[in-house]
């Protein structure tokens, strides 16, 4: 109870700011969805041109055609979280005492600069070839368009976290086996993803095409090795290690004392999509990529890193922002 009396907040809430944050980490997700479902279904080269589609930004019948409804209502998706991502920069730069917030703020507006310029590269690119790769130049720019998409959620819930009202009213410690264990988690779960973006891009989702075992007469290992068997092979792998340590994480954090009850139920969303998570993984084996539940398998997975990340950011909260000093009194 001293401590928190002697707990002064670095920062003051602006409840607007706080809205128009928590916006973009909501909205980044109706971009990921959209994206994985784009790629679920082939149609990221629904229209050859970029940044218009079909040379206008309403190309006649992308209402009618899934194909080019995907891949449009992507590019118009990622534009809306351009403009958010720009508005929450501007914001946070004027307004932000924090200056770690507001240098954040800046990083996620680089990224989504990124992503839209490599989006655009992976169509204009597409036509030309690289030796040695099964992919043209344009796929290829898919898997670091996959990964900056990840660390980009990290960064727009890192800052939604710091802006909300519990965030800077309130000291909230962990304890270090909490903090120590959800950078690891944070680590392996950004790996898994890497993994992931790297197996699904390189046509690789169907390499081992039985589960849980590896070969239709039920070994583990896979009867053979190339690439493709052994990046699908390494995703289930990191698969079932996640399963052990993100259940270890959210045990640590119910029986931490110091957590709060936020935190706690944030432990048990962690293990529904967990378990959600590898219930996808398995359907996409049995139903053959069906690309319903392929993009929920992404989904899952991005929500996933978030609630990792964000229970392990709210953990170091203090050592992220520490409590302002003591203010000391002005003289006349």
């Amino acid at each position: 109870m001293a401590d928190a009396a002697r707990f002064h907040p670095t920062s003051t809430h602006k409840p607007a700011l706080a809205a128009f944050a928590a916006l973009g980490s909501a909205w980044v997700f109706v971009l990921v969805t959209l994206g994985a479902f784009t790629t679920s279904i082939g149609a990221g080269m629904a229209f050859p041109d970029w940044p218009l589609s079909n040379g206008s930004i309403n190309p006649p019948g992308w209402l009618q055609d899934v194909a080019m409804f995907a891949e449009h209502s992507h590019r118009l998706t990622g534009m809306v979280m351009g403009f958010i991502t720009i508005g929450l920069a501007i914001w946070l730069w004027r307004r932000e005492e924090r200056k770690w917030l507001r240098h954040l703020g800046a990083w996620a507006l680089v990224i989504v600069v990124l992503q839209g310029i490599i989006g655009g590269q992976r169509v204009t690119l597409n036509a030309i070839d690289v030796p040695g790769f099964h992919m043209s130049l344009g796929e290829l720019l898919r898997i670091p368009h996959g990964i900056l998409a990840q660390i980009y959620v990290c960064i727009l819930i890192a800052i939604a976290a710091a802006c909300s009202k519990r965030w800077i009213e309130r000291s909230l410690p962990a304890g270090p086996r909490v903090r120590r264990v959800g950078i690891v988690c944070c680590i392996l779960v950004l790996v898994q993803l890497v993994v992931a973006t790297t197996m699904r891009h390189n046509g690789a989702g169907l390499a081992i095409h039985t589960f849980p075992y590896s070969t239709p007469d039920g070994h583990l290992l896979p009867a053979s090795w190339n690439f493709p068997i052994a990046i699908h092979f390494a995703h289930r792998v990191l698969a079932l290690v996640l399963a052990f340590v993100l259940t270890y994480f959210a045990w640590a954090i119910r029986r931490d004392r110091s957590s709060t009850m936020t935190m706690k139920a944030g432990a048990s969303a962690l293990i529904s999509l967990l378990v959600l998570q590898i219930l996808l993984g398995a359907q996409i084996i049995w139903t053959m990529r069906r690309p319903e539940v392929t993009t929920g398998h992404v989904v899952v997975g991005a929500l996933t890193l978030a609630v990792t990340f964000w229970l392990t950011w709210v953990a170091h909260r203090d050592m992220i922002d520490g409590a302002a000093p003591l203010a000391t009194p002005s003289r006349a």
